[in-house]
């Protein structure tokens, strides 16, 4: 597994492939953040500027398409992916 970064930049959209990639494994952390923001009710605008680097004014569609699919990713990765879960999980 590739080490997660604490703060990472992220691509505009997150990936979509059946299988975990190098990109999920080095962004646990943002998916983590993202998962626990969703949780206690976080504006998803300060959300996205704070955990993802987009300002949501100055880039309203970037910023929802990202917000939006890292966190579909983020459930993905819980639900199906097993990254956090950990590997030897069934």
């Amino acid at each position: 597994m590739t080490k997660p970064q604490l703060d990472p930049d992220v691509a505009d959209v997150a990936p979509n492939e059946p299988a975990l990639t190098a990109y999920d494994e080095e962004h646990v952390v943002t998916y983590m953040r993202l998962m626990q923001a969703e949780g206690e009710g976080a504006d998803w605008r300060e959300v996205v500027r704070v955990v993802l680097h987009i300002d949501p004014e100055r880039e309203p569609d970037r910023a929802r398409t990202a917000y939006q699919s890292h966190l579909a990713r983020a459930k993905w990765v819980t639900e199906q992916g097993r990254l956090l879960r950990g590997s030897g999980s069934t």
